[in-house]
């Protein structure tokens, strides 16, 4: 029992702590946020608010997350969702079935994945050109479905969209006295359960464990016999049809589409990445961290916002500005923990 109770206690590993960093930045920044510029930022749906325009981004995030830890990345991921939404928009009004638009969404997210893990696993070709020429054939291709703006018109998908999850005791009470329930889009709940289910498989599953050796050390990872080919294939399928998912849940929120549509989403899953502790050299990192970092990454720009900084450049300065902090922080943070071992 006094062995037990003198044990030294565990120190968190690398991901726990950049992890951990990024919950409180968030927290603090929130709170500091609730307390200086009030507003929408006292009430609940606020953080709904931020949930609904960002679930597409959120699941995006987990699928270049687990790309990312391998070692990889993926830049294909926004226009891929782009092309998700204008193919369903056009089935849609078309006469098609919502399950059906579900599945094509998710076929063509896989299709990308396959592609993409067969030419960087098998033939070993660079991640960033073989994602860039996927960027630029999905934004082709997204182009010749429709140069125009495509809204949905279908009955049974409004139906869809328009299902909220209303939360009464969080909601607040309007100037005219009546209670305002807190509202949650569907598509917040699917992005919920696509960050459990990856946080399951890199915790908890073998294949996420592959993907920590993989990205940490691909040497070590042969030697452990692992496949490293078929880890990685694994790693872009997942990215692919994660990407499919966020396509038709951008749809479901937005209800319309265009050729430029989710432009600039791979760069704030990157972003959301980093500043969740997931490391660009991979090995290190955690879906609940960029669930959080997505949420500090979005959060940061509704206070410009709010702060009455409303041209779109000063979100781009601050996203930098948060992005080098990020970067630098881990450097800081993981050059002394190095230290400390080697001491």
């Amino acid at each position: 029992m006094n062995d037990k109770m003198n044990k030294k206690k565990e120190p968190l590993t690398d991901t726990q702590l950049l992890m951990t960093i990024t919950i409180c930045i968030f927290i603090v920044m929130y709170v500091l946020a609730m307390l200086l510029l009030k507003g929408g930022f006292l009430h609940a749906q606020q953080i709904f608010d931020l949930l609904n325009d960002n679930a597409s981004l959120i699941i995006v995030s987990c699928g270049l997350t687990v790309v990312m830890i391998g070692g990889g990345i993926d830049i294909s991921v926004g226009a891929v969702t782009s092309l998700v939404v204008m193919s369903c928009i056009l089935y849609l009004n078309k006469g098609g079935n919502v399950i059906f638009a579900a599945l094509l969404a998710l076929l063509i997210g896989l299709a990308f994945g396959l592609v993409h893990g067969l030419l960087i696993s098998y033939l070993e070709i660079q991640p960033f050109i073989v994602t860039l020429a996927g960027m630029f054939f999905a934004r082709g291709m997204t182009t010749i479905l429709s140069v125009n703006p495509q809204k949905v018109d279908h009955a049974g998908f409004e139906a869809l969209r328009n299902t909220k999850i209303e939360i009464p005791w969080l909601g607040y009470v309007a100037k005219n006295g009546n209670l305002v329930p807190a509202r949650m889009e569907l598509g917040v709940v699917i992005a919920f359960i696509c960050v459990i289910v990856i946080f399951l498989i890199l915790m908890f599953h073998r294949l996420g464990r592959n993907f920590y050796a993989m990205g940490g050390n691909q040497q070590s990872a042969l030697m452990l016999g692992i496949n490293v080919k078929r880890t990685r294939f694994l790693s872009y399928i997942i990215s692919g049809i994660l990407s499919g998912i966020s396509g038709f849940v951008l749809m479901m929120h937005t209800g319309a589409g265009n050729a430029t549509n989710a432009a600039g989403m791979e760069m704030n899953a990157i972003a959301s990445s980093i500043i969740g502790g997931t490391l660009l050299t991979g090995g290190v990192g955690n879906v609940a961290g960029t669930f959080f970092g997505t949420m500090t990454l979005t959060t940061i720009k509704k206070i410009v916002v709010s702060s009455g900084l409303k041209d779109p450049w000063w979100q781009s300065i601050t996203t930098g500005g948060m992005l080098c902090f990020f970067i630098l922080l881990q450097s800081i943070v993981l050059g002394r923990r190095q230290k400390k071992k080697q001491a």
